[in-house]
C-alpha cells in the first residue's frame, strides 16, 4: 500500500515540482505549466499520465485490480492506481514516468543525467511493468 505522504515525497523530489490543491481540495503535483499527478478520492487513487493509449491498456490489463480508468478519462493517456493496491516502488515509477511526460524537457534531461541528485533514484522495474515490455 502506498500513502499520500509517499506520493508527496516522490513527487516533490523531482525537479521543478510543487504541490497545489486541486479538484475537491485534493493534492496535486505540477511543474510549470502542467499537472503530472494528483490523488482523487472514491476510491483513493493516484492519477498519472502514461505515454500512450496502448500503454494505458497494457497497464490496466497487467494489473486490473490496481490500475483502472473511468469514463471521464476515456480516450486520454491517463490511468488511476488504487493506493491500497500498489506499493511504493510501483507508485514511484508511475509518478516519475508521468513527470517525464509532463515536465519541461530541460528539467527532464537534467534529471536523467543525474537522477540520484533528487534523492529518488530510478526504482527497479516491477513485475507488472516488465510484463508491458518497458
Amino acid at each position: 500500500m502506498v500513502t499520500e505522504e509517499d506520493v508527496r515525497r516522490v513527487a516533490l523530489s523531482l525537479p521543478g515540482a510543487r504541490e497545489q490543491e486541486s479538484y475537491g481540495g485534493r493534492p496535486s503535483w505540477r511543474t510549470q505549466p502542467r499537472m503530472f499527478a494528483w490523488i482523487r478520492d472514491e476510491p483513493d487513487a493516484l492519477v498519472v499520465w502514461v505515454e500512450s493509449l496502448e500503454d494505458k491498456k497494457a497497464l490496466i490489463g497487467a494489473k486490473p485490480d490496481a490500475i483502472f480508468t473511468t469514463q471521464h478519462y476515456d480516450g486520454q493517456p491517463i490511468v488511476l492506481a488504487r493506493l491500497e493496491a500498489i506499493g511504493v516502488h510501483e507508485a514511484q515509477e508511475l509518478i516519475i514516468d508521468s513527470w517525464r511526460l509532463r515536465a519541461p524537457p530541460t528539467l527532464v534531461r537534467a534529471w536523467e543525467r543525474d537522477p540520484g541528485r533528487s534523492g529518488i533514484a530510478l526504482p527497479p522495474r516491477v513485475a507488472w511493468q516488465q510484463e508491458r515490455g518497458r
